[in-house]
């Protein structure tokens, strides 16, 4: 071999290019040295670095209208679970039951809010461990449809941004190509991309497609600039390791602000009725030459609104769209597969216009396959059944049957203090001469209280006189000398409201509820709070205390003993332990029947706003983990707002409640 110049030993290492019986692998020896000494001395296989490993594809080919995947044709059934609505112990449950249902991909957004609460200060622990969900999907050898936004929709709070984006990005230009709003996705990118990247198919990982931005022709903004900026900041990252991919709604408008160049475009759409299937999917045609058809969202269900009745969905006209699409070789995402929660306040709302502002309720179960609690319905079967005779199904099979479910009892809750109590305030108070809203001052959901002191020139008045908010954002509760008088919501906003007003009167109060920033459309720029000018009478009100009550823990409320009676609002308080007999907790539902509206705690976890003398929400769905096995206590803390009934009892039952009856209110 010392006779062999180097030349000659490159030039022999490509004869000897040969399988390792021992990996089945094409291997190439660094040096026909390597080769002899391992093969023919040792009879070892080479290195691994050595080894030659086939590149990792998934692309469009246009001409035959197929996904390839790895160059062989790959389509799929995926369904939508946003790992930020479930808790994290029951991720891996649902993404089993995924699979056995025949589904071969699984779809998620990233939600920018949960991960980057404030700015610079990053969460991805818990519920916000992306990490662990794309390695649980990964090892379950399912594929992934990744959506990170940075702008989601998904019917959360401001669409899945956070709200202080709102404080540093010039008014207006969410969503665009301006410079305050670009710097802060990059940021962002710069901190999540990372840590994405590994798990990309060319790389090695699982996730074969990426979304860039959101169903954006739905937005009045139509930059195309800021489309093609978006596009090559995730192409910087993403590079060639999984397919970028745009997702519109099914229309004319929306196609013509939404896909981006080099950009694979899809659309989404429901069981609407004979024909969409065709129509929805001619916007594809148009938009780029060829490639298989993509529904992004096929909604097999509906979301609900507070005060609004449930949407349902024929299940019949879902099956046979559904059956249309999959014989156009198109491939589809069931949206959802299981829903989850709105756990605390991160539920959004709908708005085409300010008298249509619809909040989002606490539950998200969106009548999907799998219910809130992860149980499989009967659409979940029949989805499962069809997919199995089209060969989608897959070799495992677990036991799918609903899983039991606590009726702990009835308890009765005991008053604890009134909102009014200095006690309450773990927020320093802010003092202006105006009134702030909730952004500017830094809080993100729940509560503020703005307050008063009238002077004696304000209440030189003949009663009654007429109180003016020009702008509320979302419901005002007003109190005077903290007993409350009236209410208002944003539809009703820059309204007079009469009070009777005398000398004795010293403080106007006004509770203001974030009741969830819009998450679509042209109105997303949702401040809460009162930003403008209150007037009594001819007089301008001021200055203002305001005292917030973002609402993220009750610990607090651990040293405070139980009163015979509060005003409200008020807090309440229970505890009890589970039965002895029960090895483990079991998922349950709060019922608030009686109770007005307000927020319930469990354990100190905020499982989000009740609402049943508005409905359609009666129940609060709470995870077997959310509570403390026998022999622990366990808490259940609820702050009131309107009105508690008599013998203050709740209770904790078996089945959920999602369509009780309906009292519109907005």
């Amino acid at each position: 071999m010392d006779l062999l110049s180097k030349n000659d030993e490159t030039q022999l290492v490509v004869m000897f290019q040969i399988t390792d019986k021992k990996t089945k692998t094409e291997v190439e020896p660094k040096t026909v040295k390597e080769f002899l000494y391992c093969y023919i001395i040792r009879n070892e296989p080479v290195p691994s670095g050595t080894q030659k490993t086939a590149e990792r594809t998934f692309i469009v080919d246009y001409e035959k209208n197929e996904f390839l995947k790895d160059g062989e044709v790959f389509r799929y059934v995926s369904g939508s679970f946003h790992y930020f609505r479930v808790p994290k112990p029951y991720w891996k449950d649902r993404i089993k039951k995924m699979k056995a249902a025949g589904l071969n991909v699984v779809s998620t957004y990233v939600e920018w809010s949960l991960h980057e609460p404030y700015p610079g200060e990053y969460n991805f622990e818990d519920i916000a461990d992306l990490e662990y969900f794309l390695k649980l999907v990964q090892d379950e050898g399912m594929y992934l449809l990744l959506r990170p936004g940075p702008f989601i929709s998904a019917e959360r709070d401001l669409g899945g941004f956070p709200f202080w984006l709102l404080n540093v990005v010039t008014k207006n230009r969410l969503r665009t190509n301006d410079p305050s709003y670009k710097y802060y996705i990059a940021k962002w990118f710069d901190v999540l991309m990372p840590k994405i990247v590994p798990f990309l198919y060319g790389n090695g990982g699982n996730i074969i497609m990426v979304q860039v931005e959101n169903e954006y022709g739905t937005y009045y903004a139509c930059d195309h600039q800021y489309m093609i900026w978006l596009r090559d900041l995730y192409q910087s990252y993403v590079k060639s390791k999984a397919l970028l991919y745009t997702t519109d709604m099914c229309g004319d408008s929306y196609f013509k602000c939404g896909p981006v160049a080099d950009v694979y475009a899809t659309v989404d759409f429901g069981p609407w009725g004979s024909d969409t299937v065709n129509q929805c999917f001619e916007h594809l045609k148009q938009t780029q030459k060829g490639g298989p058809f993509v529904n992004s969202e096929f909604y097999v269900g509906w979301a609900s609104y507070w005060g609004s009745p449930p949407i349902t969905t024929r299940f019949d006209i879902v099956m046979s769209t559904m059956k249309e699409m999959l014989a156009l070789n198109a491939s589809v995402n069931l949206f959802m597969f299981n829903g989850g929660t709105n756990f605390g306040f991160t539920s959004g709302a709908a708005e085409k216009n300010n008298e249509d502002y619809k909040p989002s309720i606490t539950s998200y179960d969106f009548d999907a396959l799998l219910n809130e609690a992860g149980d499989p319905t009967e659409k979940y079967f029949k989805i499962q059944k069809f997919l199995k005779e089209s060969n989608f199904s897959v070799p495992n099979e677990i036991l799918l049957v609903p899983a039991p479910k606590g009726d702990y009892g009835i308890f009765t809750m005991q008053p604890l203090v009134s909102i009014f109590e200095k006690v309450t305030q773990r927020i320093k108070p802010i003092e202006s001469d105006v009134p702030l809203g909730f952004e500017i001052m830094g809080i993100s959901s729940g509560f503020v209280m703005y307050e008063t002191i009238l002077t004696d020139k304000q209440k030189d008045v003949t009663a009654p006189v007429n109180l003016t908010i020009r702008k509320v954002r979302d419901r005002a509760t007003i109190f005077l000398d903290q007993m409350p008088v009236n209410i208002t919501t944003r539809k009703y906003e820059n309204l007079p409201v009469s009070l009777n007003i005398n000398s004795t009167v010293q403080k106007v109060s006004i509770l203001i509820e974030n009741l969830g920033r819009i998450n679509l459309g042209n109105f997303i720029e949702d401040k809460k709070g009162i930003f403008e000018p209150v007037t009594l009478g001819n007089h301008l009100l001021g200055p203002w205390k305001m005292i917030a009550y973002p609402l993220n823990e009750t610990s607090w409320l651990s040293t405070i003993k139980p009163q015979k009676y509060v005003e409200l609002p008020a807090f309440y308080k229970t505890t009890f332990t589970l039965p002895n007999n029960l090895s483990k907790p079991l998922d349950t539902y709060l019922d608030p029947t009686g109770w007005k509206k307000g927020v319930a705690f469990v354990n100190g976890v905020n499982i989000g706003r009740y609402w049943p003398s508005v409905g359609p929400q009666i129940t609060l769905y709470v995870p077997a983990l959310f509570l403390i096995p026998y022999p622990g206590v366990n808490t259940i803390v609820m702050l009131e707002l309107e009105g508690v009934p008599e013998n203050l009892s709740i209770s904790l039952v078996d089945k959920p409640n999602l369509n009780g009856t309906v009292n519109p209110i907005f």
